[in-house]
C-alpha cells in the first residue's frame, strides 16, 4: 500500500511537471476562485441554517410559553383529566410539535405526548423524570431552550417553568420540528453548492489534460528544441502529428533547424580551413606569436613562443597571460596592456630578460586588434623575438672591440713613448741605451703585429668561409711545429718532444689550420713551463666503436707547466682571457685558444684540457681518420670518445 502511494504520488508529480507556468498559474487561479465560490456558498448555507434554527428556537419558545399559561391552573387544581384533553387537542392539531411532557417539582414526568403513563400502568410501570439544572426554579420565569438529533431529525426542546400565583409547580418540556420549508432549502442550497464545486474541479482537471495533451506538450517540446539550437545542436527536429497553427510552427521549426545545419557544415568546413592555414602560418613564423582577447586571457599561441616562455607542458589557453610570466615582466606588462585595452595606446614594444626557464632576451611587439569598424578594441597581438643571440652578439661585440682597443693602445703608447724620447733626448742617450729603447719598440711592434694577425685569424674563422678538408699526415705537422718552437724551447731550458705511434693513418683536416692548432698550444704549454720542464705531442688511434666507424685519431699536447685552476677552466677559450691576468707573469693576446676552439669546430670536433695547478695541463682533441668516401667539405666526423681526465693527466707527468 505505501509503495502504491508513492508511484501515485510519483505518477501526480510527473504529470504536474508536464505543465507550462501559465497553465500552473491558471490552474492555480481556478483553484482559488472554486475554493473562494465553495466557501462563500458553504457561509451562506451556514447562514440559513443558522436563521432557520433561530426561528425554529423562537417559534418554540412562544409556543411553550403560549402552552404554560393556559395548563398551568389545570395543575395547580390537578385537572390531569381535563389537562390530558386539551393536550391532546393542542398535538392532534398541528405538525410542528414532536412531543409533550409534564412533570412536577421533582421532575418526575406525570403526563406526556404520544406516550401516558396511564396506558403502562397496567402492565408496566415506568418512572420517568427530567433532569434538570439546580438553578432552573430560580429561574423560573425563563425557558429553557436547545437542540438535539434524533433518529428521525433535529429537535428543537424548550422547557417551560409552570408557575401559578407565585408558585412554581414543574416544567412543560415541548418538542418543536424544525421548519420543512427552510430545511428544504438548505438542503437544496447544499446539494447545489456541491454539484458547482464538483464540477468545477472536472472541469479544471478536464481543461488541464487538454491542455497538456494539446497545447503544452507541443510547446514544451518546441521549447526544449529551441534550446537545443540555442545551444549549437542543430540535429534537433520535433516529430508530432498535429495539424492547424501548431502544425505549421512545428514544420517551421524542422526546416530553420536543417538549414542552420547545412549553414553550420559549411561555416565549419571553411573555419576549419582558415584555422589551418592560420596555424600553419603561426607554426612556420621563426617569432613566437600569441592573441589575447580584452580580458587578457590568451586565445593563440604558437609553438615558438611557448618554447620562449616554456609553457610545452602547460595548458594556458584561455587563462590570464600576466599569471603565467614572472612577477618582473608582469609588472612591466601590466600598465601598458591595460591602457592599450583601453584604448589610450595603440601599440607598444618592450625588451625584457626572461630568466625562466632559460635566460633570455627577447622582444615584445604588442599592438591593438580592433573590430571590422576601427572603433573598438577586441584583443591584442604580441610578437615575441627571442634577441637572445642578437644581445650576446651585441655584447661581445662591445667587448671585443673594448679589449682590442686596450691591447693595441698599450703597445702603440709604448712605441710612441720610446720613439718619442729617441727623437727628443736621442743625443743625451748613450749607444746602449739606445739600441735598449728601439729592442723595446720592436717588441711592441711584434706584439702589436701577433695581436692583429691573432684578431684577423679569429675573424676569418668566425665568418661562413668554408675551407677544403682533405688527407693530412699528423706526423709532418707535428714535425714543422717542434721545428719552429725548438729553438724556444731550448732557450728556456724545457724538453720538447713526440711520442707518435707508428704507421698513423692520415686524418681529414685543414693542413694550415691544424698547424695553427698545434703552433699555438705547444706556443701556450711553453710560454707556462718552467725551465727543466717538458712538453710532448702524442698521437694514438682510438679503437673502432662500431664496423662501419673510419677510425679517430687522438692528439694531446702535454706540460709540466704552471697548470690552470679549476674556475678558470671553463673561461680559457673567452677571447682575451690570460691566464697570466691571475699569475701576473707573461703576457699574450688572450685570442690563442679562441683560435685553437674555432678550429676544431671547423673541423666537428673540440678540445678538452685537463690540468692541476703546479702538475701540468693537458689540452687533447680527435680527428676522424681520412677515407675516399668523406666530402671535402663536410668531414665524416664519428661521436667523440671521452676518457677519464686523470687518464690524461697521468700521462702528462
Amino acid at each position: 500500500m505505501i509503495q502504491l502511494l508513492r508511484n501515485f504520488r510519483e505518477l501526480l508529480t510527473h504529470w504536474w511537471s508536464e505543465f507550462t507556468l501559465q497553465t500552473r498559474l491558471m490552474a492555480a487561479a481556478t483553484l482559488v476562485v472554486s475554493l473562494l465560490m465553495s466557501g462563500l456558498t458553504f457561509w451562506a448555507v451556514n447562514t440559513i441554517q443558522q436563521d432557520a434554527h433561530l426561528n425554529d428556537t423562537r417559534f418554540g419558545r412562544d409556543l411553550g410559553l403560549l402552552l404554560a399559561a393556559n395548563v398551568a391552573p389545570l395543575v395547580a387544581e390537578d385537572h390531569r383529566t381535563e389537562l390530558a384533553q386539551f393536550t391532546h387537542r393542542f398535538y392532534s392539531s398541528t405538525s410542528s410539535v414532536r412531543y409533550m411532557l409534564y412533570a412536577d417539582a421533582d421532575g418526575e414526568i406525570f403526563l406526556g405526548i404520544p406516550f401516558s403513563e396511564s396506558e403502562v400502568q397496567n402492565s408496566l410501570t415506568i418512572r420517568r423524570r427530567i433532569q434538570l439544572p439546580d438553578n432552573f426554579a430560580e429561574k423560573a420565569e425563563l425557558p429553557m431552550v436547545r437542540q438535539h438529533l434524533t433518529p428521525a431529525g433535529e429537535v428543537t426542546d424548550v422547557f417551560i417553568p409552570l408557575n401559578h400565583e407565585g408558585q412554581y409547580l414543574g416544567v412543560l418540556a415541548v418538542g418543536i420540528n424544525p421548519n420543512p420549508t427552510l430545511m428544504i432549502s438548505s438542503h437544496l442550497t447544499r446539494d447545489v453548492t456541491t454539484a458547482v464545486f464538483v464540477s468545477i474541479w472536472v472541469m479544471m482537471i478536464l481543461g488541464a489534460v487538454f491542455n497538456a495533451l494539446t497545447i503544452t506538450k507541443p510547446i514544451k517540446e518546441l521549447l526544449v528544441g529551441v534550446k537545443n539550437i540555442a545551444a549549437g545542436n542543430f540535429k534537433q527536429r520535433i516529430d508530432l502529428p498535429l495539424g492547424g497553427e501548431l502544425g505549421e510552427l512545428i514544420c517551421s521549426f524542422n526546416d530553420m533547424a536543417e538549414r542552420l545545419k547545412r549553414y553550420e557544415e559549411q561555416n565549419i568546413e571553411e573555419l576549419t580551413s582558415e584555422k589551418a592555414k592560420l596555424e600553419t602560418l603561426m607554426a612556420t613564423i621563426a617569432d613566437g606569436a600569441m592573441l589575447i582577447d580584452i580580458h587578457q586571457q590568451i586565445i593563440l599561441v604558437n609553438p615558438i613562443a611557448r618554447r620562449i616562455f616554456g609553457w610545452e607542458t602547460q595548458e594556458i589557453l584561455g587563462q590570464n597571460l600576466l599569471q603565467h610570466l614572472s612577477p618582473t615582466v608582469q609588472k612591466e606588462l601590466q600598465q601598458p596592456l591595460c591602457d592599450m585595452i583601453t584604448g589610450k595606446l595603440e601599440g607598444a614594444e618592450f625588451r625584457l630578460t626572461l630568466e625562466e626557464p632559460l635566460n633570455r632576451t627577447v622582444r615584445l611587439l604588442l599592438m591593438t586588434v580592433l573590430d571590422q569598424h576601427r572603433e573598438s578594441t577586441k584583443g591584442i597581438a604580441i610578437t615575441v623575438q627571442d634577441i637572445t643571440r642578437e644581445a650576446e652578439l651585441n655584447e661581445a661585440k662591445s667587448q671585443f672591440i673594448s679589449n682590442v682597443s686596450h691591447e693595441l693602445r698599450t703597445p702603440l703608447f709604448n712605441i710612441k713613448s720610446f720613439i718619442e724620447t729617441l727623437h727628443e733626448y736621442g743625443d743625451d742617450l748613450s749607444e746602449s741605451e739606445r739600441l735598449e729603447f728601439l729592442e723595446t719598440a720592436n717588441r711592441e711592434t711584434d706584439r702589436l703585429t701577433r695581436l692583429v694577425n691573432d684578431v684577423l685569424d679569429l675573424s676569418r674563422l668566425e665568418s661562413c668561409k668554408r675551407y677544403n678538408f682533405e688527407a693530412v699526415d699528423v706526423s709532418a705537422t707535428v714535425e714543422q711545429t717542434l721545428r719552429s718552437n725548438q729553438l724556444n724551447a731550448k732557450d728556456k731550458g724545457i724538453e720538447l718532444c713526440q711520442e707518435l705511434e707508428p704507421h698513423l693513418p692520415p686524418i681529414l683536416g685543414n693542413y694550415d689550420l691544424l698547424l695553427q692548432v698545434f703552433a699555438n698550444l705547444v706556443g701556450n704549454a711553453l710560454k707556462f713551463t718552467q725551465s727543466g720542464g717538458r712538453v710532448v705531442i702524442r698521437a694514438s688511434l682510438l679503437p673502432l666503436s662500431s664496423p662501419v666507424d673510419p677510425g679517430r685519431l687522438r692528439i694531446e699536447i702535454a706540460d709540466t707547466g704552471i697548470g690552470i685552476d679549476p674556475e678558470d677552466q671553463e673561461a680559457i677559450f673567452d677571447r682575451f682571457f690570460r691566464v697570466e691576468n691571475r699569475v701576473h707573469t707573461l703576457e699574450g693576446t688572450g685570442l690563442g685558444l679562441s683560435i685553437v676552439r674555432n678550429i676544431m669546430e671547423k673541423h666537428h670536433s673540440q678540445v678538452h684540457l685537463v690540468s692541476e695547478v703546479s702538475v701540468g695541463t693537458t689540452f687533447w682533441f680527435d680527428l676522424p681518420v681520412f677515407r675516399e668516401t668523406a666530402t671535402p667539405l663536410e668531414p665524416l666526423i664519428p661521436e667523440v670518445l671521452t676518457l677519464p681526465p686523470s687518464s690524461i693527466l697521468m700521462s702528462t707527468l
